[in-house]
């Protein structure tokens, strides 16, 4: 028989009486177990990942998977010999060069920063270089202010004058002369006032840092003053004082600026005191006379009762009397 022929299986349809239960054939199928083959691969050291949830480090501490930590020994402060060789050959400021030695910024960067300033020391360490004894701060000082080598070293001599005379005027006692600035206050006395070129008789009223009050001609500003004196006193020294013809005629003028003038420091008359010296005024006249004491910015002359106020800026010169 042919495949075609045949018949297909009857199917045998079993019928349940109505009103019985149906009960679910279970369905069973066959269990497999599946075992996992494990792979070889390299063995890799297990290393512990930080948590998300755990505590977190304390604050500077450092965090993992980092280098060593560096090396906690400070290093050597830079001597003063190796930041001036850096500095001179990075044609730099010491400071620029002492913070490169401390681990700072770098000179090479600082020049990058600030080009105009480095020019300008770059200028400074070529002036340098060709001036010997020259300091950098002076080459650098004469680079922004434009001025040759000489007028910055005369500028600077002066302001070393000025302070130098600060300091003597602070170290001399005004007390003497004061005193007789006071007593002549208080008696009422005739005063005379010197000038350049004339000679004022008053009363003396007032004093203010610059000036005297006078009863009857008002202020007579302190620069102007050469001598002041009580009037019998200057009455009885003219006729025995000596003259220098041109001062007499044309008197030297006064410097403002006390380092300009010829005489500023008090200090020098102080091993003189009690002895005769003499003293080249700017309007000719020739003192030689005791001295009595020596204040800040005056001296006296002559003898208890015939002193003469002499100011250090009406001075030309002086010198111990032989």
């Amino acid at each position: 028989m042919t495949e075609r022929n045949k018949k297909p299986p009857q199917v045998q349809v079993i019928r349940k009486p109505a009103g019985a239960p149906i009960v679910p054939t279970p369905i069973v199928r066959p269990s497999t177990t599946v075992v996992a083959t494990p792979t070889p691969t390299a063995s890799r050291p297990s290393s512990p990942r930080p948590s998300s949830t755990g505590p977190r480090p304390p604050a500077g501490a450092r965090p993992p998977f980092r280098g060593p930590p560096r090396s906690s020994t400070p290093r050597p402060p830079p001597t003063a010999e190796g930041i001036a060789a850096l500095a001179k050959k990075e044609r730099v400021p010491n400071r620029i060069a002492k913070g490169e030695l401390e681990g700072k910024m770098k000179c090479r960067i600082w020049k990058k920063l600030h080009a105009d300033e480095a020019k300008r020391f770059d200028q400074a360490w070529t002036l340098l270089e060709a001036t010997p004894g020259l300091e950098l701060a002076d080459a650098f000082g004469i680079v922004q202010s434009g001025m040759s080598v000489d007028e910055f070293k005369a500028r600077r001599a002066r302001a070393q004058r000025r302070e130098a005379i600060k300091e003597a005027r602070s170290t001399v006692a005004a007390e003497a002369t004061d005193a007789f600035i006071s007593e002549r206050l208080a008696d009422k006395a005739e005063l005379a006032f010197v000038m350049g070129e004339r000679t004022v008789l008053d009363v003396l009223t007032a004093v203010a840092p610059v000036s005297f009050t006078g009863e009857r001609t008002a202020q007579h500003e302190k620069l102007h003053v050469v001598v002041l004196a009580r009037k019998s006193t200057w009455d009885a020294l003219l006729p025995k004082l000596e003259r220098d013809s041109k001062l007499s005629q044309k008197p030297a003028s006064v410097a403002r600026q006390p380092a300009r003038r010829p005489v500023s420091d008090p200090r020098g008359f102080l091993p003189h005191l009690g002895k005769p010296v003499t003293v080249q005024l700017r309007n000719g006249i020739k003192l030689e006379l005791p001295l009595i004491a020596v204040g800040p910015f005056d001296v006296l002359l002559g003898a208890a009762g015939d002193e003469l106020f002499v100011p250090l800026h009406a001075m030309l010169s002086w010198a111990p009397s032989a």
